[in-house]
């Protein structure tokens, strides 16, 4: 079982992972709450019930999952995990420039073709 199980019985209003199973402790036991916490925050509206989550971290696997489950109306929400796009310019202005992505996504839309062209020959590692 994963977390992303736990989050897709929460969306899909599938049956209670943590009451009548084989085994209720290890139901509880994979719960990973930051995982569930981070999917939810990711959704307008579910952040709020990620954020009184947070704030009480505290509590056990069960109440945090069973907030979720009935606390929620089961929609289809799509978590988008953040996945880096395969852009070399942009890893190139990242490791000139010295700054993140997003500053660096600024960084490229104001340089010209010709200043990229030159940072990328003083970037080139040549070689057999």
């Amino acid at each position: 079982m994963t977390p992303f199980d736990y989050v897709n019985s929460i969306n899909y209003n599938k049956p209670n992972m943590m009451r009548d199973t084989e085994n209720d402790t290890l139901a509880e036991k994979g719960y990973n709450p930051w995982v569930v916490n981070t999917a939810f925050s990711m959704h307008p509206d579910t952040i709020l019930f990620a954020n009184l989550m947070n704030m009480n971290f505290h509590l056990d696997h069960r109440p945090q999952y069973e907030f979720y489950k009935y606390g929620l109306r089961a929609k289809t929400r799509k978590a988008p995990w953040a996945k880096h796009e395969k852009n070399e310019d942009l890893d190139l202005i990242c490791d000139v420039y010295e700054c993140n992505r997003n500053v660096a996504r600024d960084y490229l839309s104001l340089l010209s073709f010709e200043q990229l062209e030159a940072i990328r020959k003083t970037k080139n590692k040549g070689g057999n």
